[in-house]
């Protein structure tokens, strides 16, 4: 390639020397012609074009050689010149052929690599970043991050061919034979000081956050008056000292409620605590009979704090949706959970419920028609607070339908009762697709005992909704409907029939239900708290007693719940064969054949399990609509709605499940085991 190159410049000298014989020509044709106009002029013509070669050839003879070596003296000392320059480049150099072999390197490189012996070393023995992927780009140059000795670099590669490389790199390092040959100039700049100040930067970012006392209220009721001001001041202490070691900013807003301002770097420390500020609050005790709980949630993942406190905004929310006792950090579209290992505590006021029911009131009476769905595969929880809901709204005037779809065993018997010849509208009951159809711009969606859009009977339809409401008793998660008008989620509540029973009383004056309306919201009462043996609290009874007076017979509600043949087989199967994982976890899979509701049959015998003494939480996992549905259900020890929340599903602390694609039910039994071992060992249960 470099004979070519001097092949090349060798030509353009001889060019440049020679003009003058070439030029001589010329002047032999003119000479011609001059002799034949006139001899004497052609004689004079002649005598001077021949001393005219005669000069030019002795010139190109004698200069000649001259110039030439002028040339390659020039070249040798250009070369040197350049070559020093590159060795004494203030930035690391490197050449490299194809396979990232170091050709040729600067003194520079050799400080940054630390060592001498680089030649024809693979770069990527020194910066394990350089994979061959890293020198298969198209564009000029390709730039990365590579890391060595606790320094950080930012790693340039241009790519060249080796024909293009004489006025580019010293000459000395250019032997190969091949010209087609990719070669790569390396670059490395030092940006580890710029990184460290970004990253101090980073840490040094305030983080706004929101603090409030979940059971305010509550907890100073259970103590005598002249200790309640030293309650909350132990407690307010144990809030400003937590975060003054966190070098945070604490202010009282309200009487239960604070605003900190923390530096990211903290953030961190209280993460790998798993916020312990829970913990202290909780072991504030002089003689209160009850514990005092927080919820924290923190907002971060943006440059605007005004973003970030929205998020923070966003955090608390969420963590009192789920129950409270329970920090929540949400990080830009991620969402980390720590600490929700306390039983949530029924809160014995009606304000809550009063002020959601109005709320609603005035949005239906805005609206010209009511749709009202439930989850996926209903029970009798959902279709029951359906159908409370179509009562209340019906009797404002408003129409209303239920959305309906799969629904369990139990629901059928129910939902037969409601007929023309009872009484009830032909429509009162239609399917999502014709839903979507019908429903127009000032139609209002209402989803029940749900509240996640995917769980929906059917989603499209909470996609379509302009006006949407979300009535629900389950915790919230990440993916919880986030667009919805009013949202009343009341982790504390036993079920969403519950609740409905509560809003009626105030959305309507005196509302007249009939009795196979108050079967259903008993049946979905009786079915969530399992026989009114879990979650039951004050308002649940009442709620009860409210629609026994207005009709619910028991003995119709019980007959909705006995078992199919098939049923109590597919149970005690699932019973004889289950696994006991750690002395105290209960893990069973039940079989879907020859049963009704596979799902339903499934939570009935994670209920059993609990009956097993020693057994602090059970699961049972069943195939069906290809799919494995987790039930799983405790006591009171072992928080099960972590576990089902690795598991992308949600619910209560005792009382929650998950849907599992792409797995079968040996599959999600392993994966059960290895989450609980993984919880176990990092103190989450």
């Amino acid at each position: 390639m470099l004979n070519d190159k001097k092949v090349a410049l060798n030509g353009k000298i001889t060019k440049y020397l020679r003009w003058p014989i070439n030029l001589s020509v010329l002047w032999i044709v003119v000479t011609a012609i001059i002799f034949f106009i006139d001899k004497r002029a052609g004689v004079v013509m002649a005598f001077a074009t021949i001393l005219f070669i005669v000069i030019a050839i002795v010139m190109m003879l004698r200069f000649y050689p001259n110039i030439k070596r002028y040339l390659v003296d020039f070249g040798a000392e250009y070369s040197q010149i350049q070559r020093q320059m590159m060795h004494e480049f203030e930035i690391p150099y490197a050449l490299l052929d194809c396979n990232g072999k170091m050709l040729w390197h600067n003194s520079e490189m050799e400080k940054a690599c630390e060592t001498k012996l680089l030649n024809m070393r693979g770069i990527e023995s020194i910066f394990k970043e350089f994979t061959k992927d890293k020198f298969e780009f198209k564009e000029e140059k390709k730039e990365f991050k590579v890391e060595y000795n606790e320094k950080i670099y930012r790693a340039v590669l241009k790519k060249f061919k080796m024909k293009d490389a004489v006025d580019e790199v010293p000459i000395a390092v250019l032997d190969s034979d091949d010209d087609d040959a990719d070669m790569f100039a390396l670059y490395l700049f030092d940006d580890t000081r710029i990184q460290q100040l970004s990253k101090e930067n980073k840490n040094d970012k305030m983080i706004p956050g929101l603090i409030y006392i979940d059971n305010y209220e509550e907890v100073l009721q259970s103590i005598e008056d002249a200790r309640r001001t030293l309650l909350v001041a132990l407690i307010d202490r144990q809030i400003q000292r937590y975060f003054a070691e966190m070098d945070g900013l604490v202010r009282k807003l309200e009487k239960d409620k604070y605003f900190v301002v923390v530096k990211a770097k903290n953030i961190a420390i209280m993460q790998s605590k798993k916020f312990s500020l829970l913990d202290d609050v909780k072991n504030v005790k002089i003689g209160n009979e009850r514990t005092a709980t927080i919820s924290i949630g923190f907002g971060m993942g943006s440059d605007s704090y005004v973003q970030n406190y929205t998020s923070a905004t966003a955090a608390i929310d969420m963590a009192l949706g789920r129950g409270g006792d329970q920090a929540v950090l949400k990080d830009g579209a991620k969402i980390y959970y720590y600490g929700g290992k306390s039983k949530s505590v029924e809160k014995n006021t009606r304000v809550k419920a009063r002020v959601k029911a109005h709320a609603l009131r005035e949005l239906i009476e805005t609206r010209d028609k009511v749709f009202i769905m439930g989850h996926h595969l209903g029970d009798n929880d959902s279709y029951g607070a359906a159908i409370g809901l179509y009562r209340a709204i019906t009797t404002m005037g408003k129409k209303a339908y239920v959305v309906t779809g799969t629904m369990s065993s139990s629901v059928k018997p129910l939902i037969d009762k409601f007929t023309t010849d009872n009484g009830y509208e032909e429509d009162m009951f239609i399917a999502g697709t014709l839903a979507t159809t019908i429903l127009e711009k000032n139609d209002m969606l209402i989803v029940v005992d749900c509240n996640r859009a995917g769980y929906t009977e059917y989603p499209e339809l909470v996609r379509r909704a302009q006006t949407l409401v979300v009535i629900d008793h389950h915790r919230q998660s990440a993916d919880a409907i986030e667009n919805a008008h009013l949202s009343y989620i009341e982790p504390y509540s036993s079920s969403a029939c519950e609740m409905v029973t509560e809003i009626m009383q105030y959305m309507v004056d005196s509302v007249k239900m009939k009795p196979y309306e108050a079967d259903a919201l008993y049946s979905g009462i009786m079915m969530d708290t399992n026989n009114f043996s879990n979650r039951t609290g004050v308002r649940t009874f009442e709620a009860a007693a409210y629609l026994r007076k207005n009709g619910a017979d028991i003995v119709r509600v019980r007959k909705m719940f006995r078992d199919d043949i098939g049923d109590y087989k597919a149970k005690a199967k699932a019973i004889q064969n289950t696994e006991i994982f750690m002395d105290k976890y209960a893990i069973a899979i039940c079989p879907s054949e020859g049963t009704s509701m596979p799902t339903v049959v499934g939570a009935q015998a994670a209920n059993e399990l609990l009956n097993i003494k020693g057994i602090k939480a059970a699961f049972v996992c069943t195939f069906y609509n290809e799919k494995v549905y987790l039930s799983a259900r405790s006591i009171d020890e072992v928080n099960v709605q972590l576990i089902a929340e690795r598991l992308g599903g949600g619910g209560h602390m005792n009382l929650a499940g998950a849907q599992i694609e792409d797995c079968t039910c040996e599959q999600a039994k392993t994966l059960i085991k290895e989450i609980i071992q993984d919880m176990t060992d990092e103190g989450e249960i």
